[in-house]
This record gives C-alpha cells, structure tokens and sequence, in this order.
C-alpha cells in the first residue's frame, strides 16, 4: 500500500470520482487543493461558504453526479446553512470542513461552535475523520451515501482547523473508486413484478388518472419512459419544478406545473383525477400546495426508490418501491396499450387552453416597464435548444414554473429549493458542469444581492453564464403581506419591499462583467445574442413592472 500524505490522495480520489471543480472558501487544506491543481481540478474560490455549497448543488443537480465543496472550521456551520438547498433538492454534495482539534472542543475555542447539530439537520451522513489513516474509510462511504437512495449531501469534519491532522499528513493509503458511486443512481432496483402488474391495473380501471412526476424522474433520466408511459396508457402528466424538463411542453398529455408555484389547470386536474400516481415525488409541501392537491383521500399509487417516502404524505393504495427508469421500463413492456381516454383527456386540454386564455393579455403585454409573463414568454422562444436554465425562487421560481416553457427535449431546469439567492452561485455551478453549454439564470434584484461578491468570482474563474435579472426594483411578492399589516401602503411599509432603482449592468461592468440594460421586449433577443457569444460572465438587467405579482396558486372551494 503507497504512502502518501491526506492531501493527496484526497485529491486522487475525488479525481477518480469524476468531480472536475472544487468550491471552497479559504483557508482550508491547501495542500489538497494545490494537489487537485494538479489533476486539473479547478478550484473556485468564492467569496462565501454558502455560495460555494450553492455552487456545488447546481454542478451535482446538472452532472447527475457527486460534487464537493469546502471551509474551514469558522466557516464550517455557513457551510451547513448552504447545504439546506442541496438537502431540499437531494443533491449528491460531498461538503469537507475542517475543526478545531479534539482536546479542544468544548473548552470555548475561539471561533469553534459545535458542527454535529447543524450538519445533522441538513446531510444523511455526516463523520468526524481524526487521522489520515481513518480517510479512505469515511469518505468512501460519504460518496456511496451521497449517491444511494434518495441522494442527499454528506459532510466529513476533518481534525483541525483546516483539516491540517488529516490532510497534511502521510500514512498507508490506497486510493479505491467504487465506479458505481460516481453517478446517479448507481443502481437501478425494480419494482417487484407483482406489484407492476397491479399499479397497471389499477391505473387501466381508472377513469381519470393522472401522473405527477417529480425530481426522482430527473435523477433517474427517465423523460423517454415517462412519456411512453403516459402515451401507452393515455394518462395526462403534471410535472413537479424538479422534473418540469421531463414532458414536453405542448404535449396533448401536459398539464403544466402543480402545487404552490404552479398553473390553474395542473392543480384543477389534479383535484379532479379520481387516481393519481405520483413517480420520483416526495408528495412535499409545494407540489401539493400543503397537502391539499390531491385532497386527502384521492386514491394513489407512489413509485419511489426510497421506501421510507411511500405513503409519507398521501395514504396509498400501492406502493411500489424501485429505479424510476428501470421500473417504468416494466410497467410499459408490461401494459396492453390502453383505449384513449377522450373524455379525459379533452378535459384536461379544456382546461389547458382556459389557463393559457387566462394569462395571454399579460404574456402578449407590450407595456413598458415589461411584464415578467412577456419576459418568459420571450424567453421561452429564445433559449437555445442544449440551454441549462437555473431559477432562483420566489417569483422567479413561479414565473418560470408556470410561465416559461421549454420547447426542446436536451435544455435543463434546476430551480432552487429553498433560499433566495442561491441563482447566481447555482449558475456557476452548472455552468462549472457544462461549460460547453449556454447556461442562463433568471433572478430578481431581490436574489442578486445575496451573492453579488460572486460576479468576481466568476470573472476570475472565467464561469461564463448569463445572469438576467428581472428587475422591478422590489420584493413584491412580499407586497400583499406587509400591507395587509400596515393597512395599506405607507412609508412604513414600502422600506419592507421596495428597493432603490439600481444599474445592475453598471455594477456588472465594475466587476469585470459584461452589463446590458434592456427596457423593452424587442430589446431582449438582440442582448442575449451579445450575452450568449460574450467570452466572459454577463448580467442583462431587465427592467421590469413592479405590478407584475404572480397570481395565487389554485384551490379547491
């Protein structure tokens, strides 16, 4: 078994994992990071812990694969705070910290706070490494725990401050990669046969059915299988953000996005389906608008590869528990293509093309300051055909959810999962994934702030993505609330949500970016030609009207 030092074969074997980027916030192991270097490892060196945890989400969310970031000890529970998107979206993160040495934790170290609780809230798996002989133990298993089930970040607390009595030392090591833990999944159980058979019974007795695909769909590649199925049993499909790239878009089977950032009609179908079959979702909170769409005891049936979720928010009527792709495989080779359901179906496409009525004055909208819809709606018929479009959330979550569609089988949506803010850094991140790829983020004035710092770091790094903003110099979503407090709009209540006026393509221009400004549509195509052929980070400031609030997502009475 060879010697080397922590550092080194740290390096290895993320290396032999296939992670081509490092985000960290400095000082932390620097010995690794010099022997990634060497590998060709690029080493992204943000200008805050959670911008690198963000980063390092969207690279894994984009790479179907394991990612790693890095502080050190005092920034390690910054760190954590950041892993709550990567957590809520199930991203495969490996996130390394250093902290303070044994003897002494819990004497009051200076800058040291216990990193066990608020890791614990936000990994699957998290371990103290004390020596450089006890590495190869631990992080192998960080990366098959990242990777297996429902995919989650891990963290690994390395002896020292900056990890310095794991990494700087040398000890036997033998650097192993577990080829089967590099991608997700890495591996494809199915659904027992049995079990097949009767969910295609189920689902064949139904008069309307209805499938609601979620981000297991995505994790598990399995658009192709999705589609056959739903054309095999002529079953109309709603699309959770995670997996809104998994159905096509016009589709005479689409219904759009349902649950809190969703489209009238998704969530109308839903509630009106009289068995819903939910595959690769967790049945969480937004994709069901806090549990009510479907109403509690709609019959359902739940695909999941993770057990522990069949039945955690929905009573079932079968659960099947397998790989999204590998089990849909079954269940079409299985099922007698089934009659059309016209009725059904033409239902669901009445109430398609309500919604869509529905929001066409503002979608077609020429008023300036523009409308966010006529924003998507442009947007929706430039993006290039491999584009990668990453959304912060909040509004921009619901504007792209259910105002801008993708209209090409390889373009990518990743949405953030919980933090505003976390657009400009995942950006980076995907783009750090696919650099070859034309990479855009749709953020508000109220998301860019957070990280703004970053923008230097993606001139320094040279992470060339198009950062547009939708700028309506406030956080309007919050609008309704605090007037409701206030009893109206005050000054009081407009230092709450509104925001000076800022040039964002200004401040882009100070750091080193590209900066465009655009005031109208007919503005917008031509700025993203100059953004998308620009060899350098961009930021497009759309002007945008402040009015423009998204409507609330459909209830039942």
């Amino acid at each position: 078994m060879p010697q080397m030092t922590g550092s080194k074969f740290l390096a290895d074997t993320v290396h032999g994992y296939g992670i081509t980027h490092v985000f960290f916030m400095p000082y932390i192991a620097p010995r690794a990071l010099m022997e990634m270097e060497k590998l060709g490892i690029k080493r992204v060196q943000t200008h805050g812990e959670k911008g690198a945890a963000y980063m390092a989400d969207a690279y894994a969310r984009v790479k179907r694969a394991p990612s790693l970031c890095m502080a050190q000890s005092v920034g390690a529970v910054n760190l954590a705070a950041g892993l709550q998107d990567a957590y809520l979206a199930c991203s495969p993160v490996i996130a390394i910290t250093g902290r303070e040495s044994q003897i002494n934790q819990q004497r009051h170290a200076y800058q040291e706070v216990d990193h066990i609780n608020p890791f614990s809230a936000v990994t699957k798996y998290s371990a103290f490494v004390a020596t450089p002989e006890q590495f190869p133990v631990y992080l192998r298993q960080a990366f098959r725990s990242a990777t297996t089930g429902t995919p989650g970040p891990v963290h690994l607390d390395l002896e020292g401050l900056a990890g310095q009595a794991v990494v700087d030392r040398e000890a036997d090591l033998e650097v192993i990669i577990e080829e089967s833990f590099t991608q997700l999944p890495p591996f494809r159980p199915e659904a027992e046969i049995e079990k097949v058979k009767e969910a295609i019974q189920l689902l064949a007795d139904a008069k309307r059915p209805i499938i609601v695909a979620g981000g297991g769909v995505t994790a598990s590649d399995a658009r192709a299988e999705l589609i056959a199925l739903a054309e095999k049993l002529s079953i109309p499909v709603a699309t959770a953000l995670n997996a809104k790239a998994m159905f096509p878009y016009d589709h005479p089977l689409a219904v759009g996005v349902p649950g809190s950032y969703s489209r009238d009609c998704a969530n109308q179908a839903v509630c009106e389906a009289d068995l819903v079959f939910f595959i690769g979702s967790h049945t969480g909170g937004q994709v069901t608008n806090g549990y009510s769409i479907p109403p509690q005891g709609t019959p359902v049936i739940q695909l999941d590869i993770n057990a522990e979720e069949l039945g955690r928010n929905y009573s079932i009527q079968l659960g099947l528990q397998g790989d999204i792709r590998n089990s849909l495989r079954r269940m079409i080779e299985n099922a007698e293509a089934a009659e059309p359901r016209t009725e059904w179906v033409n239902r669901v496409q009445e109430l398609v093309r309500n919604w869509k009525e529905s929001v066409s004055d503002v979608a077609n909208s020429d008023i300036v300051p523009m409308r966010p819809e006529r924003l998507c709606k442009e947007l929706t018929d430039y993006l290039p055909a491999d584009a990668i479009l990453v959304s912060d959330t909040g509004h921009s979550g619901v504007w792209t959810g259910t105002m801008l569609d993708l209209k090409h089988p390889d373009q990518i949506f990743i949405r953030c999962s919980g933090s505003l803010g976390w657009g400009l850094p995942a950006a980076m991140g995907a783009k750090c994934a696919e650099p070859d790829r034309p990479v855009l983020c749709f953020t508000g004035d109220g998301g860019i702030w957070y990280h703004l710092g970053d923008l230097e770091t993606a001139v320094k790094s040279e992470i060339n993505a198009v950062i547009l903003v939708n700028n309506n110099h406030s956080l309007n979503q919050e609008q309704g609330g605090v007037e409701s407090v206030y009893g109206g709009r005050t000054k009081g209540s407009d230092e709450l949500w509104l925001f000076p006026d800022a040039d964002f393509a200004k401040i882009a221009e100070s750091m080193g970016c590209l900066g465009i400004t655009v005031n109208k549509p007919s503005e917008l195509s031509s700025a993203l030609d100059q953004a998308f052929s620009a060899e350098r980070p961009v930021v497009v400031d759309v002007k945008t009207h402040v009015e423009g609030i998204a409507p609330r997502a459909w209830t039942p009475a």
